[in-house]
C-alpha cells in the first residue's frame, strides 16, 4: 500500500511582508501531478495546514481548492491539525467531509481516532493523533501522572486498539527529540516539548509534523518530510520534497522521495553592493527568487534596498556584514569615554561605539564644521 506523506503547508503563510499564496497554489499543483502519477493510496498531511488559528479566505479557499480535487480522484485523504491550526476550525465539517474521503482529526478528546485500508497483504491502520500538549491528556487522564511531552503522548497512546500483527501507521505532529529544527518553527523554552522517539515503537510508520526539515529520527520509518516550501532563509539549502511511504508485508517498508520545484526559490546572496548590483556576477541565481542580501562594504549604501530591488523584485531582508557589524560592542564605549572634555571627542567615542570604527577624516572634518555653526567657539 502506497501513501504520500505531506505536512506543514502552513497556507496563508507571509514571510517580511511578502504573501506566499501564489508559491503555495504552485506547489500544491505540482504535489497533484505528482499524487496522479505515483497513483498513491491515500495522503497523510501531519499537520500545521494552515499558518494562523484564524486563517484568511484566500488561504480557506486554497485547501479547499486543494481538497476538492483530491476528491475527485476518490483518493483517502488524512488530515490532523498541528500547532498553528484551530483543531475546532479545522474540524468543522469533518463528518461531511469523511463521506467525500476526506477525514480530519476531531478535536483531542481522549481517544486517538483509527481508519483501517485493505490491500493484498492485509489491514493496514491509520491513527490520527494531532498536536497535544500535557495539559490536554491531563484533563482526560487525570489519575495519570502527565508532566512533560513525552509522558503525554504515550499516556495518549496507551489504550489504542494496535495489533502487532497488523501494519500500523501513527500520524503525530510534535518535536521528536533530537529533530534539527529551522528559524520558521516555534521553539518551547528548553526543549520542553520534546517527545522521545521510543513513545511510538510498535508503529511500521511514523507520519510525523511540525519540524520543517526532512528528515529521519532513530530509523528511517520515523519520520519528518518537511514543508513543501522554505519557509525561512535557514532553510536555503533544504532540498523540499514530498515522503512517499510503501508498506508490502509486515516489516517491509520502503520510504523514496520526490523533490518538489519552487515557483521562486529561498537565496542567501553575501558580497559588495556593486557586486550584488552586477547580474553577471550572480547569472546562476534567478532574479525572481526570494533574496536575504548581505552587503560587505565598510560604508552605507544609501538606499541600497530600494537601488537593488529593481534587480531582485523579492528582496526580504537586507543587512550588513562589515567592521562595524563585527566590532558592535567593542571595549571602547560612549560611557567609558564620558569623561572627555570636549565635544569632538564624545562625539568620536560615540561614533565608534554605533559604528565600530573611528570617525573617518572626511566625517572629522564634515561634524566638525557642523559643531563650530551650531556651538560656535564656545565650549
Amino acid at each position: 500500500m502506497k501513501f504520500i506523506h505531506l505536512s506543514d503547508l502552513h497556507i496563508g503563510k507571509r514571510l517580511n511582508d511578502f504573501s506566499l499564496i501564489e508559491d503555495q497554489k504552485y506547489i500544491l499543483q505540482q504535489i497533484l501531478k505528482i499524487t496522479d502519477r505515483e497513483k498513491p493510496d491515500a495522503l497523510l498531511i501531519a499537520g500545521d495546514v494552515y499558518d494562523k488559528t484564524v486563517p484568511t479566505a484566500e488561504a480557506v479557499e486554497l485547501l479547499d481548492s486543494f481538497l476538492s480535487r483530491l476528491s475527485e480522484r476518490n483518493l483517502p485523504v488524512f488530515i490532523i491539525s498541528g500547532n498553528h491550526d484551530s483543531p475546532e476550525r479545522l474540524a468543522f465539517g469533518s463528518s461531511i467531509m469523511s463521506r467525500g474521503g476526506i477525514h480530519f482529526s476531531r478535536v483531542y478528546n481522549g481517544e486517538v481516532e483509527k481508519y483501517s485500508l485493505e490491500d493484498g497483504y492485509g489491514t493496514v491502520n491509520i491513527f490520527m493523533l494531532p498536536f497535544i500538549k500535557p495539559s490536554n491528556v491531563r484533563r482526560f487522564y487525570p489519575e495519570e501522572e502527565i508532566s512533560s511531552y513525552t509522558q503525554a503522548v504515550a499516556v495518549a497512546l496507551k489504550d489504542i486498539d494496535l495489533d502487532n500483527s497488523q501494519r500500523n501507521i501513527i500520524m503525530t505532529h510534535q518535536f521528536v527529540t533530537g529533530a534539527r529544527r529551522s528559524d520558521s518553527e516555534e521553539i518551547s523554552v528548553g526543549g520542553s516539548d520534546n517527545v522521545d522517539a521510543a513513545v511510538f515503537d510498535g508503529f511500521d510508520y511514523v507520519a510525523l509534523g511540525h519540524i520543517h526539515g526532512p528528515q529521519s529520527m532513530t530509523k528511517p520509518t520515523v519520520r519528518y518530510c518537511g514543508t513543501p516550501l522554505k519557509y525561512s532563509f535557514s532553510e536555503a539549502g533544504h532540498k523540499k520534497s514530498v515522503t512517499v511511504v510503501t508498506l508490502a508485508e509486515k516489516e517491509n517498508v520502503q520510504i523514496d522521495t520526490i523533490e518538489l520545484v519552487p515557483l521562486r526559490d529561498m537565496r542567501n546572496i553575501k558580497g559588495t553592493y556593486m557586486e550584488i548590483a552586477d547580474r553577471n556576477s550572480y547569472i546562476g541565481t534567478n532574479t525572481n527568487d526570494y533574496v536575504h542580501i548581505t552587503l560587505t562594504d565598510e560604508e552605507d549604501v544609501p538606499d541600497a534596498i530600494g537601488r537593488l530591488r529593481s534587480i531582485y523584485p523579492n528582496i526580504m531582508k537586507l543587512d550588513y556584514d562589515n567592521t562595524r557589524t563585527r566590532n558592535a560592542g567593542d571595549p571602547l564605549t560612549f560611557q567609558e569615554n564620558n569623561n572627555k572634555t570636549s565635544k569632538e571627542q564624545l562625539f568620536e567615542a560615540f561614533y565608534y561605539e554605533q559604528n565600530g570604527q573611528p570617525l573617518s577624516e572626511t566625517g572629522r572634518e564634515f561634524v566638525y564644521g557642523l559643531m563650530r555653526k551650531i556651538w560656535g567657539d564656545e565650549e
